[in-house]
């Protein structure tokens, strides 16, 4: 029943139904499983709408499923908090061993984030693996990277999420430091030979459209800067509104002009969305223009994507490729010093002002969590976390508060994890623990108050409850638990 165009099928009916508000949260609508054929559900919208008294939620109610919308976890007593992380693995992991609606179909089972989040999601997978490094669930390791491996060797790439309004982008590439945590915990190096093909088929996505670019261009998610060098750029195929945030895009786009959905798409593929980061202005997201950047969080995980391939050739004599991509790892290491540092942080590239982007944000933290940064930058940038990003209750993800979830206040898990490692790396090893400590305490908080795990955390102000966004927070939640039992074992 269900294939790539679902949503595209039944137009007509999507749009009336997000335009009217029908459910709370839009994603609701993409998340339906139609009951009937969708020639038959567009047959009796067509002849049933304009009828008097007709109810269009009574309607969609009768012609699709809604099970498993939302997740909600509920507990007779509260458990300590490991406990109930540990039982949250299996409340929290799904199979779609077909396709259903939107779901598309993956070949094991799979930990969800929770809350509204009911599908397999690109990104968090990474950091819900490092908690399942630490509760011994290696099985469920590995089948996180053979759903990742499947996506990428089926459709080429691993989409945001498990969904197929989704197949327009990716996410933050982590497959191959998902291939270093299993490694670490197997210690078994065949991994990397067994991945190779999908390592680089991975690549290829990224890398496309780089041939024959001219200097001062860029297509898809590669950009040829001014000097002729190659740097990445987050992307979307698609220049319309996201089914799952549609009526917020199109209310949002008014007034603007260019690419504003695809900049929009773009900066959900970096998978912050969304923060002033993205906008030329620094407040408002009708300035956003992620297309006009290149990313250091995206290339810095580029970098190790090379690294990892020409580690995977080294294993299997594949001399040529082996040399190929260390060249390749060696030159961008060297742009990334060249594009993104700047005095005393790392920060986004603008590729049509040719200089570094205002906003001061913690992804400046990749290069120290892979081990690109030199003694000196490092020891710079752990000045400006300490000073301007770590707060009682975690490292903040941006200097500047814009009601965006992906900006001050908030303090999202993975970059914690991201902190306290980055430190931990140069030996900047009392920030490191007073990253962790911070973080840990304000979920502890948060959990013996409310019984949940949530999606994001307020680090300025450990008496409430983090917000921004488009969607309330959410409880679960997948990178959080991973996050959580990851530092507590540090």
């Amino acid at each position: 029943m269900s294939n790539q165009l679902y949503i595209n099928e039944i137009q007509v009916l999507f749009d009336d139904v997000q335009r009217s508000k029908v459910f709370e949260d839009q994603k609701m609508m993409t998340d339906a499983v139609p009951l009937f054929s969708i020639a038959e559900i567009n047959s009796k919208y067509e002849k049933e709408k304009d009828t008097d008294g007709f109810d269009l939620k009574a309607f969609v109610m009768s012609n699709f499923d809604f099970l498993g919308a939302k997740i909600s976890i509920t507990r007779e007593k509260q458990l300590p908090i490991n406990e109930h992380i540990e039982k949250l693995w299996d409340e929290l992991t799904r199979t779609a061993y077909e396709e259903k609606g939107t779901l598309l179909k993956l070949p094991k089972p799979y930990v969800v984030p929770g809350g509204r989040f009911n599908e397999f999601f690109y990104w968090d997978s990474y950091f819900i693996m490092l908690g399942l490094q630490v509760s011994g669930r290696v099985e469920m390791m590995e089948n996180i990277i053979e759903s990742c491996s499947y996506l990428i060797q089926t459709v080429g790439f691993v989409p945001n999420a498990s969904r197929t309004h989704f197949l327009s982008r990716s996410q933050p590439p982590y497959f191959s430091l998902m291939l270093d945590l299993l490694f670490e915990t197997t210690k078994d190096e065949n991994i990397y030979i067994k991945y190779h093909d999908t390592l680089e088929k991975e690549y290829a996505f990224w890398m496309n459209g780089e041939e024959g670019l001219e200097n001062g261009s860029n297509t898809k998610r590669v950009v040829k800067t001014v000097d002729g060098d190659i740097l990445n750029r987050y992307y979307d195929a698609e220049n319309e509104p996201r089914p799952e945030s549609y009526l917020i895009d199109i209310e949002d786009s008014e007034n603007t002009e260019g690419e504003f959905y695809r900049n929009i798409r773009s900066a959900c593929e970096s998978g912050w969305d969304f923060s002033s980061r993205w906008f030329a202005d620094g407040e408002t997201i009708q300035t956003i223009e992620t297309l006009n950047l290149a990313e250091v969080d995206l290339n810095c995980l580029l970098w190790h994507l090379e690294n990892t391939l020409a580690k995977s050739s080294a294993l299997q004599n594949l001399t040529e490729k082996e040399f190929y991509f260390t060249q390749r790892a060696a030159k961008r290491r060297q742009m990334i010093d060249k594009y993104f540092w700047d005095e005393n942080m790392y920060k986004d590239y603008h590729t049509k002002k040719h200089t570094t982007t205002p906003s001061e944000h913690i992804a400046a933290l990749y290069p120290l969590f892979l081990g690109l940064a030199s003694e000196e930058q490092a020891k710079s940038v752990a000045k400006n976390i300490e000073e301007k990003f770590l707060y009682q209750g975690g490292l903040v993800t941006t200097t500047k508060n814009s009601g965006q979830q992906w900006d001050l206040p908030n303090a999202w898990a993975p970059y914690q994890w991201l902190g306290f490692k980055s430190m931990k790396n140069y030996g900047f090893d009392d920030l490191a623990e007073k990253i962790k400590n911070n973080w840990c305490s304000n979920v502890e908080r948060v959990y013996n108050n409310t019984g949940k795990l949530m999606e994001k955390y307020n680090a300025l102000d450990t008496e409430t409850i983090a917000g921004g966004g488009e969607y309330p927070n959410q409880d679960g939640f997948g990178w959080t638990n991973g996050v959580y039992l990851k530092l507590k074992q540090n």
